[in-house]
């Protein structure tokens, strides 16, 4: 008789166990994803800023709309323009999502430099 009540306690462990592991893999599996959103972003970041430069400096549009054309329609981002004696300066800066409550990566900074055609 003993032994069925140390086999029911080592069942309920075992579940308690199971849950607790399942919560940190859960946590794990979000964590990953999360870092896959900010390189995704990053790259997305860089892709932009580089094709509002372009447009801007062979003067084929706005920094705004060829950048915006050339990322993903899901991402927030916003462009800065400088002029920089015979260039231009684009300053892409998307805000990576939130997949993981409380851990944020902030806002991507990507900048490119182009010269201007003449």
């Amino acid at each position: 008789m003993r032994a069925s009540r140390t086999s029911g306690r080592e069942r309920g462990q075992a579940a308690i166990e199971y849950v607790g592991m399942l919560g940190l893999l859960l946590f794990v599996a979000m964590a990953v994803v999360q870092l896959g959103l900010a390189v995704y972003a990053a790259q997305q970041a860089g892709t932009a800023s580089r094709a509002a430069a372009r447009a801007v400096s062979l003067d084929q549009g706005s920094a705004q709309q060829a950048g915006r054309a050339a990322m993903s329609d899901w991402l927030e981002a916003s462009f800065e323009e400088a002029r920089t004696g015979d260039g231009v300066q684009v300053t892409a800066r998307v805000e990576v999502p939130s997949v993981v409550p409380g851990l944020s990566f902030g806002p991507i900074r990507k900048s490119t430099t182009m010269p201007m055609d003449r």
